[in-house]
């Protein structure tokens, strides 16, 4: 099946996501709750899937409050193939289907090359790599089925352009996978109506990446924003809606004759 042609819709019709449903991994905080939040005001049904279950309760219990949409919670480790798709199985039972799969989870321990050991490796390559593969196996085979189509998006990073950091080989390995998987999904989804699209951020400090740079030896809140990792040209740090606010656009009809692109969000890092 081929998408649809939207140009006769209005600007207000191409961003809404009414009557839509949405799956967010790891959407219990940081960029994933900034990603859900939007998705919500756009009037998505949302099921914020995250391993910390007690926190996705209560942020899909406030998104729902917030946004007046149904919202609800799953805990999900995405390296467990059977953990994802009892999320997908839930959201068709409880919200009555799934058109939009964010691909949000991940993980990035910074250890030297010559020092890491093979399990941090896997570790790493298990949630950011596998974890979007599962992900988007489930979403799509569930998008199939009901054969109404839908979309799924990949958070990647700059670092699936470049190297990043001392420390980030499993995570810049990692990511440059999610970003060659989504055109490789896309070319093969797109028969089924259903596309893909990774959003590729440059650091941002949520708390999670905030706990990440503290185990490895940084203390960012000591930091200027504008000295985080890279200096953006753009003149200030990302926070997580500018990131929200393109995954938001990605998986809109805004985007309809797009796949397979990984969009940069990056405050002009990588110009």
């Amino acid at each position: 099946m081929s998408t649809a042609e939207v140009s006769g819709r209005s600007l207000a019709e191409l961003v809404s996501l009414q009557g839509r449903r949405a799956v967010v991994t790891g959407g219990a905080r940081g960029l994933g709750r900034a990603i859900a939040e939007r998705l919500a005001e756009a009037g998505a049904d949302l099921l914020i899937g995250d391993i910390e279950e007690e926190l996705a309760a209560s942020t899909a219990k406030e998104i729902a409050e917030r946004h007046g949409v149904r919202a609800i919670s799953a805990a999900m480790d995405v390296t467990d193939a059977a953990s994802v798709k009892s999320a997908v199985d839930r959201a068709v039972t409880e919200l009555g289907g799934l058109e939009i799969w964010v691909n949000n989870a991940g993980v990035f321990p910074a250890v030297p090359l010559l020092e890491m050991s093979e399990e941090t490796w896997d570790e790493v390559f298990a949630v950011n790599a596998r974890g979007t593969f599962v992900g988007a196996r489930e979403a799509a085979r569930q998008m199939a089925a009901a054969g109404n189509g839908g979309v799924i998006v990949n958070v990647v990073s700059t670092a699936g352009f470049r190297g990043s950091a001392p420390g980030l080989a499993a995570y810049v390995g990692s990511k440059h996978a999610v970003r060659g998987l989504t055109r490789e999904m896309a070319l093969e989804l797109a028969p089924l109506g259903v596309r893909v699209l990774g959003v590729a951020p440059s650091f941002v400090p949520t708390e999670g990446n905030k706990l990440a740079a503290a185990a490895a030896g940084f203390d960012l809140d000591g930091i200027p924003p504008t000295d985080l990792m890279f200096a953006a040209p753009i003149g200030r740090a990302g926070v997580p809606d500018d990131i929200a606010r393109v995954v938001l656009f990605c998986a809109s009809d805004m985007a309809a004759f797009m796949t397979g692109s990984t969009l940069l969000a990056d405050g002009g890092t990588m110009a």
